[in-house]
């Protein structure tokens, strides 16, 4: 691969112009030019070469204008539009970079059908993050294709999770193998940052002034002014393998249909679209079918919780009737004391066993909720959220230095957080033991699920989630939105300290 090259367009002099394949894969480029300039063009006659030569890629499509692709290539096309060949969300970004890179499969993750942006915005960030932690082992060339790139990685601030993401593998993702390249109509709508740090750029015809600045800054002064009388196609290119040497060149046509056209009077006609296997749609269908039985698993549960509600509310009102009867009783038994009185007992209603049904009712309740949330975890999945360990001294104690007072013994903090988890734990179903071992599980795993600390303390789930939610009311315990459980660091501290918590 080293010495394997491709060829995208013709120079000035007519001779064949060809860019290096293993820096296409692994290095950082941008692409830029005013709408109908051939940013895109150019864009997919780099991923038609690469494809051609066999090497997998994965764009993300914010137009929904690279199916076209599929017209020679087997590509998977993932988004929200029927047209695809699976509806994906941020549920299936692991697999989907998993089939990209794991196994080799060609992939348009499509972002232009989704209503709800901030589900688009996810999947891609999960994307990009899964593409990026596992290219850490693999270490393969690859290539991630992000149409709009501005959108993303804006200039002048604004920069989500998803840009620093996308940011992240510009500067860091070459050393892995993840290459990226990042297209815009617009490059002083782009982070700096970004543009700079490309080691390949293509610039098409650019007439605003702030755009041709730019390239003025970039490239030269000159090619800011040239930059506008390009043709359709037409670019300036500039190499770092070329030692930054910037050559005029003719991009060559895209084989595939151009599905981005401007759409004309004439009939459109879609083409003959290669399709993928239907074990690799399988592998994601399965997902979408898990996550659909949860949500209605949540639903159903839901309905069964809110008619257990008015249930109890239905007791607790009847209950509180018969208190007001068996009250009223004793009193007129009070005031005719002697003159036949009228025993309480007779005007009351089965008081114990009301009591008993709304204890029942509240413990199965208790088991609802909890199940609920873990299927709700499960459904939200993880945010792309960094958490990291507190700072520490040179000394190994916590950022405030504090930790422990002078004789080596726990501090009043210290002892406070065993209050906390000794209070917890009489508010919970579980007993003492049970509460040192749920804590222990989550000091040793780094963190579980409800479901896998019952399983390691062999306790009833509904007692492990009473306990888990008092320790997260107290701050002694954190749930991620994954639904992962860890402890405080501070009570994570007491842990590793102490032989048992609530002794200490």
């Amino acid at each position: 691969m080293s010495d394997e090259r491709v060829t995208i367009g013709t120079a000035d002099d007519g001779t064949p112009v060809g860019m290096p394949v293993v820096q296409l894969l692994t290095g950082r480029g941008f692409i830029t030019g005013k709408s109908g300039s051939g940013k895109s063009n150019t864009a997919s006659v780099v991923v038609e070469e690469l494809l051609e030569a066999g090497y997998p890629v994965l764009i993300v499509d914010t137009d929904g204008e690279y199916y076209g692709l599929k017209e020679e290539y087997e590509l998977l096309h993932a988004g929200a539009d029927e047209e695809c060949d699976i509806q994906v969300g941020p549920e299936h970004a692991e697999k989907v970079a998993e089939l990209a890179l794991d196994q080799n499969v060609p992939t348009i993750l499509d972002v232009s059908g989704y209503l709800d942006e901030d589900a688009a915005d996810e999947l891609l960030r999960e994307t990009a993050r899964h593409l990026f932690a596992k290219e850490k082992k693999l270490k393969k060339p690859f290539l991630l294709v992000v149409e709009e790139v501005h959108e993303y990685i804006p200039e002048g601030g604004g920069m989500d999770e998803t840009g620093r993401m996308l940011i992240k593998i510009g500067k860091r993702g070459r050393k892995h193998g993840l290459g990226i390249v990042g297209i815009s109509q617009r490059p002083a709508d782009v982070k700096k940052d970004f543009i700079t740090q490309a080691n390949w750029l293509v610039w098409h015809r650019l007439t605003w002034d702030n755009d041709t600045k730019v390239v003025g800054r970039i490239v030269g002064g000159e090619y800011g002014e040239r930059v506008a009388e390009l043709d359709a196609g037409e670019a300036f290119l500039q190499t770092d393998w070329t030692d930054g040497e910037v050559r005029r060149v003719q991009f060559k046509r895209k084989r595939t249909f151009d599905a981005g056209a401007t759409p004309g009077l004439e009939d459109f006609e879609r083409p003959e679209l290669k399709s993928v296997s239907d074990g690799l749609v399988g592998d994601l269908q399965s997902i979408s079918e898990d996550q659909q039985r949860e949500r209605e698993r949540v639903a159903e549960l839901e309905r069964e919780l809110a008619q257990r509600d008015r249930r109890i509310d239905q007791l607790e009102r009847e209950l509180e009737s018969a208190r007001d009867v068996s009250e009223a009783a004793r009193q007129m038994a009070d005031a005719l004391s002697g003159e036949g009185t009228i025993e309480p007992a007779q005007a009351t209603l089965p008081e114990a066993t009301m009591d008993d049904e709304l204890e029942r009712l509240r413990s199965e309740n208790t088991a609802l909720e909890a199940e609920i949330e873990e299927l709700r975890g499960r459904l939200e999945g993880p945010q792309g959220t960094d958490e990291r360990a507190p700072e520490t001294s040179a000394d190994g104690d916590g950022a405030d230095g504090e930790r422990r007072d002078e004789t080596g013994g726990p501090n009043a903090e210290a002892v406070g957080i065993a209050a906390e988890i000794e209070a917890a734990s009489r508010r919970s179903l579980c007993g003492e033991t049970e509460t040192w071992a749920v804590i222990e599980v989550l000091a040793d795993r780094e963190g579980a699920t409800a479901s896998e600390v019952g399983g390691e303390v062999s306790a009833p789930f509904q007692h492990v989630w009473t306990l888990l939610m008092e320790l997260r009311g107290c701050s002694c315990v954190e749930r991620g939105s994954d639904g992962i459980y860890t402890l405080s660091p501070a009570a994570r501290e007491l842990v590793l300290e102490s032989a048992d918590p609530l002794s200490a």
